[in-house]
C-alpha cells in the first residue's frame, strides 16, 4: 500500500498543475457500470489500450446528470454522473480549422455504424471510400452518436493512438472499449455540449 502512495500523489500533483480544468484528482471507487461483465461482441478486435485511461474525476461543472461535455482544449470528454462526479475519457478531436463549439442533442445512435464520407471530406480526400459497411475496419469503430443535425459524431475509432490528439475533421474519436462504454450509458436526446 506504501508503495502506492507516492504515484497516487503523482496523478494529484499533475491534476492540479494542470490550468483550468474543471476537475481535481481522479477519485478511486469502484464503477459499477464497469465491473458488469460485457456481452462478447463477435466483431471486436484488440486495437490497443487508449493512452489515457478512463476514469472518475470530481467534476464542479454546472450540468446535470447525464449530459456530455466535451472538452476540445483538454481533448477530454465528461459524462457528469452527479453528486460533485463525472466520467472522463480521453478523445481526439478536430484538428486546427475543424474545431467547434456549440450545444446539441444526440440525435441517433448506431452499433457498429457503416461510413458515408461526406462530400466535403471527398472534395478534400478524393481517394476515400464512398462507403465502408460496418466492421473493425471501419473508422468510425464499434459504436457511433450522432449530433444533432450536424455531420459530427462521438464514434470509436481503429486507431487508439489518436486518442488525445488534434486529427479528426470534427467529429471526436474514442478507443472502441470506451465508446461502447459510453454508448451503453447514454440515451438518444442526451444534451452535448463542447467546448474550446
Amino acid at each position: 500500500m506504501l508503495r502506492l502512495l507516492p504515484l497516487h500523489l503523482a496523478f494529484v500533483a499533475a491534476a492540479i498543475a494542470l490550468p483550468g480544468l474543471a476537475v481535481a484528482a481522479p477519485i478511486y471507487q469502484d464503477d459499477p457500470m464497469s465491473q458488469q461483465p460485457q456481452a462478447a461482441d463477435p466483431y471486436m478486435m484488440e486495437m490497443g489500450a487508449s493512452p489515457i485511461p478512463r476514469e472518475t474525476v470530481r467534476y464542479n461543472g454546472r450540468y446535470k446528470p447525464g449530459t456530455i461535455v466535451v472538452s476540445t482544449r483538454e481533448r477530454r470528454l465528461y459524462l457528469v454522473l452527479g453528486n460533485g462526479t463525472a466520467l472522463r475519457y480521453g478523445v481526439g478531436v478536430g484538428r486546427e480549422g475543424f474545431q467547434w463549439a456549440g450545444t446539441h442533442r444526440i440525435t441517433a445512435k448506431r452499433e457498429w455504424p457503416s461510413w458515408r464520407p461526406p462530400a466535403e471530406m471527398l472534395r478534400r480526400q478524393p481517394q476515400l471510400p464512398r462507403f465502408m459497411p460496418g466492421g473493425p475496419a471501419n473508422p468510425l469503430g464499434a459504436r457511433a452518436m450522432y449530433l444533432g443535425s450536424t455531420l459530427y459524431r462521438i464514434h470509436g475509432s481503429n486507431e487508439p493512438h489518436t486518442i488525445g490528439h488534434a486529427v479528426s475533421s470534427g467529429c471526436f474519436r474514442m478507443t472502441n472499449e470506451d465508446v461502447q462504454d459510453l454508448y451503453a450509458r447514454v440515451k438518444v436526446g442526451a444534451t452535448v455540449v463542447v467546448t474550446r
